[in-house]
């Protein structure tokens, strides 16, 4: 959900989807938080990364000028999306791994 909260930012450039891609993502990096599975700490970490590239963006686009730095925010949350999609690579790693018997 945090992956595709972010996308919807590029097909529409406004301070609420750039709002609801930072707070889902921060929701997602907390449940994180409490893991203690075999790559929880890889899982936190892109997590953590993509909370660094979208919180700089909201509060640029919030309370900077938007037109100066438009690239600038895009490129952070094209950073955002790339470890949002890290980290699914390692959950599906991690899934791939794990051996339960149902």
């Amino acid at each position: 959900m945090s992956l595709t909260t972010s996308v919807s930012y590029l097909f529409e450039a406004s301070v609420i989807a750039l709002f609801a891609a930072a707070s889902i993502n921060m929701i997602s990096s907390l449940l994180k938080l409490g893991v203690r599975n075999l790559l929880s700490a890889e899982l936190l970490a892109g997590s953590m990364v993509a909370d660094l590239h979208l919180l700089p963006a909201f509060l640029m686009y919030q309370f900077g000028s938007t037109g100066t730095h438009e690239g600038l925010i895009t490129g952070l949350v094209v950073g955002a999306i790339i470890a949002n999609i890290y980290t699914i690579i390692i959950s599906i790693v991690e899934s791939a791994k794990m051996k339960e018997e149902f």
